[in-house]
């Protein structure tokens, strides 16, 4: 990892507080990868495709001389950015390498509070993966589709984390301010980990829309090779037509500290439409910052009807590295 020092943070640390300078230190880590994939069924039957993808992230900060911390994180990723404003409006950084970033202060008597300019999660909007790895985002190729409805805005947000005050328990917050005439958007999620291999969350959020809110159930446990995890994810639209309920399970079993393979599903189920049904099975090796993968994925009733044109097969392989 390359390590860039003292780049601008006495800047930053004069403008959160009247003290003295303080020179923090900034460290880069990146990533790339390189992948080929096919797609069966029909009209989506196009060929084999090539991909590659690329990403640097910038992170660092230091000790102001009150004891708060102070830390910021910047990526950049190629044509990535494609985030839009309250009301669809275009983000000016929309197309270009600028991509997710966010400033933290933190202490351990205070926690911590974050502050995304974009590509944050909201408390609610970071549990809304499902436990497969949102495999329906594999065949994501149609405004017809049935997707899951996402929950909670991530630019221009507040994450509040409590500090520890119960062992094994951990309780963030997050706010959204929105346009005139519109509520804020609030939510909070809570994990347990008290007990060894086991991890239990729930949150609950307002949506991006007027009167929609989410709710998201999450379990996990890890018992020598073998980790199961389950989620389930509802979302309450102004209709019972725009509301949609997301359950998933996935199992992975490592073979080695290098070799692991999951089987994961995923069910969307929709008001007056077919459920959308998905399954993957996926294999991974990692030595040395370097990952190769395989994959398949199925889909059926992709656009939430029976016609067999919506049900889809797909293979990938992929190699990444991080550095």
């Amino acid at each position: 990892m390359n390590k860039f020092k003292k780049i601008g943070l006495s800047a930053l640390a004069g403008s959160l507080v009247a003290t003295s300078a303080f020179a923090g230190e900034m460290s880069v880590a990146g990533g790339a990868s390189v992948g080929v994939s096919h797609t069966n069924g029909n009209s989506s039957d196009t060929g084999k495709s090539f991909t590659m993808g690329n990403q640097l992230t910038f992170t660092g900060g230091g000790e102001l001389d009150n004891g708060l911390n102070v830390a910021l994180s910047f990526v950049l990723d190629q044509n990535d950015d494609s985030s839009t404003a309250s009301y669809g409006t275009k983000n000016s950084n929309a197309g270009t390498p600028f991509d997710s970033h966010s400033v933290t202060i933190s202490s351990d008597a205070l926690g911590s509070l974050q502050f995304a300019g974009e590509g944050g999660s909201s408390a609610i909007a970071a549990m809304d993966g499902t436990a497969a790895g949102d495999i329906w985002d594999e065949f994501d190729s149609s405004t017809a589709n049935i997707t899951p409805t996402g929950v909670g805005g991530s630019d221009n947000m507040i994450m509040y984390t409590l500090p520890a005050m119960v062992d094994g328990v951990a309780i963030n917050l997050s706010y959204t301010p929105r346009a005139t005439g519109a509520d804020a958007t609030t939510a909070w999620n809570a994990t347990y980990s008290g007990v060894e291999g086991l991890s239990a969350s729930i949150a609950m959020g307002d949506g991006s829309a007027e009167n929609t809110d989410g709710t998201a159930y999450q379990l996990s446990y890890a018992f020598g090779p073998i980790t199961a995890a389950y989620h389930n994810y509802e979302f309450s639209g102004a209709t019972a037509a725009t509301s949609d309920d997301t359950s998933s399970y996935a199992v992975t079993y490592t073979v080695s500290d290098e070799l692991s393979v999951t089987y994961g599903a995923e069910t969307i189920e929709r008001s007056g439409k077919q459920d959308v049904e998905t399954w993957k099975l996926s294999a991974a090796y990692t030595a040395g910052g370097m990952t190769i993968s395989a994959d398949t994925y199925e889909i059926d009733n992709q656009n939430g009807t029976t016609a067999t044109s919506e049900d889809r097969e797909k293979w990938a392989l992929g190699v990444s590295f991080a550095f």
